[in-house]
């Protein structure tokens, strides 16, 4: 199989060479109507849920140049079923904000940004593939300046009756998080306040909107922060992120998703007959994203996307690599913004040991300008629009799946300086593929993991952290084995943790299901007492894998129970095979 036979769409954001090309799509142009009800709509999204193709979407369906193409790319979908008025209706004049070339003083941070936008809007009126037939008799006053020539076209457009502007701006605060990041406050307000290139920028658009020169301008982002300190120059903003009827705009849901899954299972697999086991993995490493506290759960689509594109090259076969590293870079969005090692510290602890962030609904909704950015009543706020946490519930935030997991249980580790010195821990991994001896991993976290924490630490650990801990352990060792879970919901309760052989691997079928009990150092002499798992808890775990049997009648399942109290006591049992 040649790479360019795979139709999985990673990395592809231009909505034509997709359709074109015969590249899966998720449908999500039923959204464009509700769009229409608003002309200058902002929606805020984390990195990586496609909001650079819905910008080229929106681009080729109301590009009046682009007409004759409409049924080639929009047939068969939602809205080339049911097309609105307005479709290929107007000159599009696409943005994309996130190509800025930093600089460390207001003046030549303007000359970039002239210097990026200047050529896209001459290219917009004076190219003859794109509109110079409206504009021949105008004369740009200063092609250095993009304020002024915007300014010039939508006047050209006012007086001569033109088609109106449709303006797309992707990661339209791209530029202003960087200098918010790299604490550079001073040169943010200067962009943000008083009469900055940008808030004049914004202020053509907003006149040109209300004039009728400018049918909408369509903004992406990730965070509401430049949006809300921009209000006196784009009052207008109609931010959208958190409307019930837009929570889907972006993302997979689970409906999305399984077709997605089955659509690569049969093409590149032959079969649909691992659905069930590659659903779960797929839903233990990547679901959980929740934008608002009763909506369904979405997947971000980019990192779906990126697994399904490894799978069909690897003709079935499950990935060593679950997940892009360039996921891994967003870690430092959270050492920048808690500013203090302590801060960090405290963060984390609520994360991965208490599983949670605390919130008020209306923080989310409330004005998140610079000086609330930094706050740290805001963290959770300020995590939730970067993709860090999700909504758990309507009072708390948590990480999202397993792969947010790993990747904090890592920063974790390095903040507390809890080394990752493999010689520690391989040789233990190394046996365990050849013996399937499962007891002397746990034995193994036990003496080299958390014996590395100084006896104060274990007054915050509770079995969250062990179970998050351990997960992050094994995965180092073992993701090219098994599948992990933690709390999985089966019917009779939720399972600590579980592993689960890859399909395609030595090690397929073959499940173990552990049940964790964690005590304070007070009970470790209860602990060292114990000469047999408690009953109950027997019970308990076996409960779980006749669960897991029931829907994977192959599996060849392993029960156990661990008990841990602090740093001072360990004992693990084995306790069925079913």
């Amino acid at each position: 199989m040649r790479i360019a036979d795979i139709t999985v769409p990673y990395a592809i954001a231009d909505f034509a060479i997709l359709r074109e090309h015969g590249f899966y799509y998720v449908d999500k142009t039923s959204y464009i109507p509700l769009l229409e009800r608003y002309s200058a709509p902002v929606f805020l999204r984390p990195r990586r849920f496609g909001k650079s193709l819905l910008v080229s979407t929106l681009a080729y369906y109301y590009d009046i140049n682009e007409a004759e193409r409409f049924q080639s790319l929009f047939g068969g979908l939602s809205i080339g079923e049911h097309p609105t008025g307005e479709h290929n209706k107007y000159m599009v004049l696409r943005f994309d904000f996130s190509k800025l070339v930093l600089a460390d003083n207001l003046k030549d941070l303007e000359k970039n940004f002239n210097d990026m936008l200047c050529p896209v809007v001459k290219s917009f009126a004076k190219s003859s593939y794109r509109y110079a037939r409206y504009f021949e008799s105008l004369t740009f006053t200063d092609e250095r300046n993009v304020t002024k020539m915007l300014n010039e076209i939508t006047n050209e457009i006012s007086s001569r009756k033109l088609p109106p502007l449709y303006i797309l701006i992707d990661e339209y605060d791209n530029f202003t998080n960087q200098l918010l990041t790299a604490f550079n406050d001073p040169l943010y307000e200067e962009v943000t306040t008083g009469e900055s290139f940008l808030r004049t920028f914004f202020k053509v658009i907003k006149g040109g909107i209300g004039e009728g020169s400018i049918r909408s301008c369509f903004c992406t982002g990730v965070l509401p922060v430049t949006m809300d300190d921009l209000t006196s120059g784009y009052n207008i903003a109609e931010i959208l992120t958190l409307e019930p009827e837009f929570v889907h705009m972006l993302g997979f849901t689970h409906e999305e998703a399984e077709e997605y899954l089955r659509y690569v299972l049969q093409k590149y697999d032959g079969q649909d007959s691992t659905f069930e086991e590659i659903w779960s993995l797929i839903l233990n490493n990547y679901d959980g994203y929740r934008f608002l506290p009763k909506a369904k759960p979405v997947f971000n689509s980019t990192i779906l996307t990126y697994f399904f594109k490894n799978f069909a090259e690897l003709k079935g076969e499950i990935p060593q690599e679950l997940v892009d590293e360039n996921l891994r870079t967003d870690i430092g969005w959270l050492r920048r913004l808690t500013l203090t090692q302590e801060n960090a510290k405290e963060m984390l602890d609520a994360l991965v040991i208490d599983d949670g962030l605390v919130y008020s609904q209306s923080d989310l909704r409330s004005k998140f300008n610079k000086k609330k950015f930094f706050e740290k009543k805001s963290y959770p706020v300020t995590f939730y629009y970067l993709g860090m946490t999700t909504l758990k519930n309507n009072y708390e935030m948590r990480l999202p799946n397993l792969m947010m997991r790993s990747i904090y249980m890592d920063y974790y580790n390095s903040i507390h300086q809890i080394t990752d010195d493999a010689v520690r821990y391989a040789p233990a991994y190394e046996r365990f593929t050849e013996d399937r001896r499962f007891e002397p991993l746990v034995e193994n976290y036990f003496k080299e993991y958390l014996g590395l924490f100084p006896a104060q630490a274990f007054d915050k650990i509770n079995e969250n952290f062990i179970r998050c801990s351990f997960y992050e352990l094994m995965s180092r060792y073992l993701s090219q084995c098994f599948t992990f879970a933690l709390e999985m919901n089966l019917p009779s309760g939720r399972a600590d943790l579980v592993l689960t052989g890859m399909p395609g691997t030595d090690f397929h079928n073959d499940c173990r299901v552990v049940e964790v009990k964690y005590h304070k150092a007070s009970e470790a002499a209860w602990v060292e007492s114990l000469t047999a798992p408690v009953s109950e808890h027997v019970a308990q775990v076996n409960g779980y894998a006749r669960d897991i049997r029931a829907q994977f009648p192959k599996y060849q399942l392993q029960t156990y129970v661990v008990y841990i109290a602090a740093g001072k006591a360990c004992k693990v049992w084995r306790v069925t095979d079913l």
